[in-house]
């Protein structure tokens, strides 16, 4: 796509970005007085569609819809998105291991549909044995998994290698993209998921070995240095983060765990916020995408908590950081 479709396309968006969440419309959310106010406020808002939805879910998938449906109305390449799906895609591949490895015949829903790839194609491959039809990057860790998985049986195992994956997949996409905003988008999601399992480890009192079989390489942190931490305590955690621009991370991680899984995601909007001044590329349209998934993501959070009757300031410790 030229700079001039780029062009025309980002105002299209930026058009869209005014009515997305404020933080003052995410207040206005939390007070409303029950669940069924809740859902009301969605729909004068405009979400879900005219023939009005009965459920907060049918609501909010909905909404995931209608991201899409905006990206191929202004004709984008789909392949731009490509990696936003990264992980969609290796959790199916996940559940088809355990459905074919297991003999599962569970006919609930275990697949995250919408995705460029059909979860059929890859149970087929998983059934067949044909790595090869699934895509490059996937094809090695497949095999291994369903190796793992059928002379094993260890499905912690075989989740952590295809976690591990996952990242190196993601961090590999945003090596060879020439696009900044994918190569942050990269950097950013491998960077926190290592936090995470840093966090994670501590708590659980994980090895060294266990780790090493779950991070990723990145540029912002040094795996090995943040796994010695992650073994000396959470105060080693929080002084190394503190130390390598992840100030921000440490103080979250003291408050609460709701507090660190918040500035998890806050991280990425933080890093997508400048796109809004860069109309002659790609990014502003990836951002837009990230910006409604982090306020579908929010927005479920609080229908979660108002089901659960939490009061208005639990509500607010969990919500994320909006866009606008």
């Amino acid at each position: 796509m030229s700079d001039t479709k780029y062009a025309y396309a980002v105002a299209r968006i930026r058009a869209m970005e005014v009515s997305l969440f404020s933080a003052a419309t995410i207040e206005q959310l939390i007070a409303c007085k029950s669940y069924a106010a809740c859902l009301d406020f969605l729909r004068e808002k405009g979400w879900g569609d005219s023939e009005g939805e009965k459920t907060a879910e049918a609501i909010l998938e909905r909404e995931e819809e209608k991201i899409w449906e905006v990206m191929r109305e202004l004709s984008v390449d789909q392949k731009n998105f490509e990696v936003l799906f990264y992980q969609n895609w290796f959790h199916n591949l996940k559940a088809a291991i355990k459905k074919v490895c297991t003999g599962d015949n569970d006919t609930r829903n275990i697949y995250f549909e919408g995705t460029n790839m059909e979860p059929e194609q890859i149970e087929r491959a998983i059934r067949e044995k044909d790595f090869a039809s699934l895509p490059e990057f996937m094809q090695e860790v497949a095999q291994e998994a369903v190796e793992t998985m059928l002379h094993s049986a260890d499905g912690q195992l075989c989740d952590c290698m295809i976690d591990q994956a996952t990242l190196r997949a993601i961090m590999q996409a945003g090596k060879k993209s020439e696009n900044q905003v994918i190569k942050a988008y990269a950097e950013n999601t491998v960077a926190v998921a290592n936090i995470k399992i840093a966090v994670r480890s501590q708590k659980t009192g994980k090895s060294k070995d266990f780790m090493e079989r779950s991070m990723v390489e990145c540029d912002s942190l040094n795996i090995q240095s943040l796994m010695m931490a992650a073994l000396g305590g959470q105060d080693a955690i929080c002084e190394y983060l503190t130390g390598n621009g992840y100030g921000e991370a440490a103080e979250a991680l003291k408050q609460s765990p709701s507090a660190f899984e918040r500035w998890c995601d806050n991280r990425m909007i933080q890093t997508m916020k400048p796109q809004k001044s860069n109309p002659f590329s790609v990014g502003p349209l990836v951002a837009y995408v990230l910006a409604r998934e982090n306020e579908i993501k929010t927005v479920r959070i609080i229908l979660t908590c108002k089901q659960n009757d939490l009061a208005d300031d639990a509500i607010r410790e969990r919500v994320r950081e909006m866009y606008v």
